[in-house]
């Protein structure tokens, strides 16, 4: 797990897309896996310039969405495929066709979850999973308790999940109970892991998933048995690492060809 202390979002937000420009490079027909949350967007607004201004193409590129919510209809405006397509797909030359996202509106919800696993196999597994991080250490809708083998399924939202989510909605009347969440298991499958994390309150999190142990009450904390996991934190979001002028060190001289 390499830990990233930058300035601030503008700086995380370039350095995760230099990344993925990267891959996309090395790797025209790569997958991504797609996280909603306010952490991603500065990724995402920065890929979408380099399309705009630069050309980075994504024509063969896939994307697999995280989560989903159980319930809503086809789209409805935070439903997570239209947030993900609002976000940043409708931003690039992605195909419509190659974005993925959990049915929560399947009549068969475990039968929707195997599917969404055997596409993800099928696509030959994706190459760079984007994560945000919850209060609570939750990555995905994988909430405290999680179980660190999980797969793609259905799980309950946490009250305080709902009141976070509730101020996209109307009221938190409207926030659905359930959603469908790719599993522990399932990121962790992923060839590399970028996560971010800004601001103060995200602070406690952040210190429980790197330095704290390997425990279900931290869901994210699973990471730190990836074997390419990066954190990208700002300066408010580090503030209790106790190691930070460690990690701070270690990236100032790492050497320019490990790359990210």
């Amino acid at each position: 797990m390499e830990i990233v202390i930058l300035p601030g979002s503008k700086q995380i937000g370039a350095l995760a897309a230099d990344a993925v420009e990267d891959l996309l490079r090395r790797k025209p027909d790569a997958v991504l896996g797609l996280a909603t949350g306010s952490s991603p967007l500065p990724v995402y607004d920065e890929l979408a310039r380099r399309h705009e201004q630069d050309g980075l193409d994504f024509s063969r590129a896939h994307g697999f969405a995280l989560d989903e919510y159980v319930g809503l209809e086809p789209g409805h405006p935070q439903s997570y495929r239209e947030v993900i397509r609002r976000e940043f797909t409708d931003r690039v030359n992605i195909a419509p066709e190659n974005v993925h996202s959990p049915d929560g509106s399947a009549a068969d919800i475990p039968a929707a979850c195997e599917a969404y696993e055997e596409a993800i196999k099928a696509a030959g597994g994706v190459d760079l999973q984007l994560l945000g991080v919850g209060t609570d250490g939750h990555i995905g809708f994988n909430e405290p308790g999680s179980s660190l083998v999980s797969r793609t399924r259905i799980k309950s939202l946490i009250e305080q999940t709902r009141r976070d989510n509730s101020r996209f909605f109307k009221s938190i009347h409207d926030v659905p109970h359930h959603v469908l969440t790719q599993g522990l298991g399932t990121i962790m499958d992923a060839r590399h892991v970028i996560l971010i994390a800004t601001g103060a309150q995200k602070a406690q999190a952040v210190r429980d998933l790197v330095e704290g142990p390997v425990a279900a009450i931290c869901a994210a904390s699973v990471l730190q048995m990836h074997p390419h996991a990066t954190i990208l934190v700002d300066e408010a979001a580090a503030s209790s690492l106790r190691l930070a002028d460690y990690y701070r060190h270690t990236y100032d001289n790492k050497p320019g060809w490990q790359g990210l």
